[in-house]
């Protein structure tokens, strides 16, 4: 049998750090993360992708903004704007993949899922809004808004006359369509699921779904995606080759294998940054915990080479 690997694709796969976004840029990035992952499809396995989306729906929020004030168009919710990120994305990725296929010889199908992930509506993220979303405002505009749609705002840790939005980013239960996904990928088909942690929905006390003014991880939605289809391994593609023990500090250390009584020590540690690898390594755990075989975090362009990467397993 194939084996299944889920692959979490992180922003800088898409839009890099000194970059605008446009489309070129994200078409040639998305080309060249592509090209490092077809070995896997040649040596038969079945995949899942997922991907971020902050640059992106980012952008979709400013426009919602900008219409609003200039044109009076009304603002769609976040849910909404996380669903027009997946599609517009989806699109764009399935025909870069498609274009690297055919230069390889592969002959897949590919298909974008825009996919609902449930959310308790009694999670605790709903009392501590930590996730910076849109555009920032002066504290004028920013306790209007306040007054005017309820949002909820944190003082930029960049600019102290400066203030965000803030969302809550709670935990993933479960992944709508999974038994589709799990029927597509293993007839063959590449699915492209769970952009952006997924568009955030709930059930409310008549068991009927409703979308969420929320953002959830996309490797944590990716981890519970890989767990409950029985991937084999879990891939989070990110801009560094390895996870690294106090990163940026004289005391860096690369760890190349990690066992979950390691990982759980370093956490301990504080050894990991709590807004970008601390999450991937927690998800990256869950995933063998709940019976994956490896978890694997590195950056595209080393994907291929054995020697890097940083490979996560239970014992």
């Amino acid at each position: 049998m194939s084996k299944l690997a889920v692959i979490a694709l992180g922003g800088n796969a898409i839009i890099r750090g000194d970059e605008r976004g446009t489309i070129q840029q994200q078409n040639n990035n998305s080309e060249d993360t592509f090209e490092h992952l077809t070995y896997l499809l040649k040596e038969g396995y079945n995949m899942v992708l997922s991907h971020g989306n902050g640059p992106q729906v980012g952008n979709i929020l400013l426009r919602n903004d900008a219409g609003e004030e200039i044109y009076d168009i009304p603002q769609m919710p976040l849910d909404i704007c996380v669903a027009d990120s997946q599609g517009g994305i989806g699109y764009m990725l399935e025909k870069i993949l498609k274009n690297v296929l055919k230069e390889a010889g592969i002959n897949r199908e590919i298909v974008t899922i825009v996919t609902q992930v449930v959310v308790s509506k009694d999670d605790p993220a709903f009392t501590n809004y930590t996730k910076r979303v849109g555009k920032l405002y002066d504290k004028k505009r920013a306790d209007e808004l306040v007054a005017n749609k309820g949002w909820v705002f944190k003082k930029s840790p960049k600019r102290d006359d400066a203030w965000r939005r803030v969302v809550p980013s709670p935990k993933p239960i479960a992944i709508m369509n999974e038994k589709i996904i799990n029927d597509l990928v293993n007839s063959g088909v590449i699915v492209i699921a769970v952009g952006g942690g997924g568009v955030p929905v709930y059930y409310d006390d008549e068991g009927m779904l409703r979308g969420l003014e929320a953002v959830i991880d996309k490797d944590a939605s990716s981890s519970l995606l890989a767990s409950n289809i029985n991937a084999d391994e879990f891939y989070m593609l990110t801009d560094v080759p390895y996870v690294y023990k106090n990163f940026g500090t004289p005391q860096q250390e690369i760890l190349e294998y990690l066992t979950k009584a390691e990982i759980e020590e370093l956490i301990k540690e504080k050894a990991f940054g709590e807004g970008n690898m601390l999450p991937k390594v927690q998800s990256a755990l869950r995933f063998v915990e709940n019976g994956g075989k490896k978890s694997i975090i590195t950056d595209a362009s080393n994907l291929e080479n054995e020697k890097f990467g940083t490979r996560i397993t239970l014992e």
